[in-house]
């Protein structure tokens, strides 16, 4: 028998000032996130406190803004886009432009939404850097346990061998997520990683994670050996069917406490390495978190002005030391935390 076309369900949309219901699993995260980023927010929650919708809202709202890190370009361009937003929609009061604010902000971080792809090679090859204190080995551990949570088997390998507690932390980690690690005392990390390629290979593996040194991007001959380490990589597993070699993802972690110097390091690795996702630490309190708006508007300035290129996502964001604390990048989620 026939079936009949199924009927189309429309649902009005919430009012302005109204925000979705996240889901329930992501409420929990949602709150860290809000607790999180919470010193922005109350900044900026302030000054929609008895506002009246004039220059000097907004003015006070660029302050706000600018306070947390935004920087000028992106602050400049939500504020145009807010003025556009309140005027389209004819608010009138301060929780309708603050409701506007949220979408205002969660439109300037979309570009950076993306989710890690997984099994598109096998194994896909994820080189992970840093400034040391970044939290790189850290995430490192985190990255095991939501891969594995999703079903993916993982190789770590320590190539940062300058540094012998990065490899006593990161067999910690093997340990805790139950994962194998390739690792040599003293070793050229080169090495380490393409033995660690290779053994992912022949093991199977779905993701070899390859740990390198923590180094500023002003320590050039530091950032060479980085190079070095990816194109080392890159001999261990051409993928002849895909034509990529690895690595298939280069990740960049970042402190999200270090404001715009973020954004400096985001550009330099980018030069050396080709960047292609990021993992942003440690908003757990006193970070401002506005630097992703600047981020987001650097990327979609070298979209424009570099043919081919995009802006580099983020992966996943991090609020606390425990395992659960490392969860994929929302757009809206962290405009939400991030105006209050």
């Amino acid at each position: 028998m026939p079936v009949a076309p199924p009927t189309a369900v429309v649902r009005p949309a919430p009012p302005v000032g109204a925000e979705p219901a996240p889901e329930p699993s992501r409420q929990g995260w949602l709150n860290r996130l809000r607790t999180g980023l919470k010193k922005t927010g109350s900044g900026i929650q302030a000054v929609f406190v008895n506002a009246q919708i004039d220059d000097e809202l907004y003015e006070q709202l660029e302050e706000a803004l600018l306070m947390a890190d935004t920087g000028i370009p992106a602050a400049e361009h939500i504020l145009q886009d807010l003025k556009d937003r309140v005027w389209r929609h004819s608010a009138t009061t301060p929780q309708a432009v603050r409701a506007l604010l949220v979408d205002a902000v969660a439109e300037v971080l979309k570009p950076l939404e993306k989710p890690l792809e997984i099994g598109r090679h096998t194994p896909t090859v994820i080189m992970v850097a840093g400034v040391n204190g970044a939290g790189k080995t850290t995430s490192i551990g985190k990255l095991t346990k939501h891969l594995a949570n999703e079903g993916c088997t993982v190789l770590l390998a320590a190539a940062d061998t300058f540094r012998a507690a990065a490899r006593e932390q990161l067999a910690i980690w093997a340990d805790r997520n139950l994962v194998e690690i390739v690792s040599q005392a003293g070793g050229d990390p080169s090495a380490v990683a393409f033995d660690a390629v290779n053994a992912g290979k022949a093991r199977g593996k779905d993701v070899v994670l390859v740990d390198t040194a923590g180094r500023l991007p002003t320590q050039l001959h530091l950032m060479d050996e980085l190079k070095k380490i990816k194109r080392v990589i890159g001999k261990a597993d051409t993928d002849a069917a895909g034509g990529m070699a690895a690595p298939h993802e280069v990740l960049l972690v970042i402190d999200g406490n270090t404001g715009q110097n973020a954004l400096a390091q985001v550009k330099a690795f980018d030069d050396a390495l080709g960047l292609t996702g990021l993992v942003v630490t440690k908003l757990d309190g006193t970070a401002k978190g506005g630097v992703l708006c600047a981020i987001a508007r650097w990327g979609e300035e070298r979209a424009r002005t570099k043919p081919g290129t995009a802006p580099v996502p983020v992966y996943f964001i991090g609020v606390g030391e425990k395992l659960e604390d490392l969860e994929t990048f929302d757009a809206r989620e962290f405009a939400q935390a991030l105006v209050g």
